[in-house]
C-alpha cells in the first residue's frame, strides 16, 4: 500500500522526464487523475486515459525535450502545507504552476487565484 499516492505519481513523473520516455503507467485514483488533469490543462500532459485499475499518461514534448524541467511535491501526509489565496508559491515567478487541493477541486494556483481561494499545496511544477 502506498502512504503517499501524489507522492509517487510525482515520482514516477520525474522518473518518465529524467529517461526521456514520453509514455507512462500510474495506478488509478480519483486524486491522481485530478492533478493530471490539471497538467493537461496546462500543457505539460499530452492525453491520459484509464485502462483497467491503471491511468495512461503521454507527456509533452517540445523538439525532443520534456516540457516538464522539474516537479516536487511539497505536501506530505506527515506535514500538510495549507496557503491562502495570496501565498499561493508561484515557481520561477510564475513560468511554472503550483497544484492546489481547494475547497471546489484541484486547480492550479492561477485558477485558484481567479476563484479566490486558498487550500493544500500538492505540488509544484515548472
Amino acid at each position: 500500500m502506498i502512504t503517499d499516492p501524489v507522492g509517487d505519481l510525482l515520482t514516477r513523473i520525474r522518473n518518465a522526464v529524467s529517461i526521456k520516455t514520453a509514455e507512462l503507467s500510474v495506478p488509478h485514483s480519483r486524486l491522481k487523475k485530478e492533478v493530471i488533469r490539471v497538467l493537461k490543462e496546462e500543457g505539460y500532459v499530452e492525453s491520459f486515459k484509464k485502462e483497467g485499475r491503471n491511468l495512461q499518461i503521454v507527456l509533452t514534448f517540445k523538439r525532443r525535450q520534456p516540457r516538464i524541467t522539474g516537479i516536487k511535491n511539497v505536501s506530505k501526509p506527515g506535514l500538510r502545507i495549507y496557503r491562502k489565496k495570496n501565498e499561493l508559491p508561484r515557481p520561477l515567478g510564475g513560468v511554472g504552476i503550483s497544484i492546489v487541493s481547494t475547497p471546489k477541486g484541484v486547480m492550479s494556483n492561477r485558477k485558484a487565484w481567479k476563484e479566490k481561494l486558498g487550500g493544500e499545496v500538492l505540488a509544484l511544477v515548472w
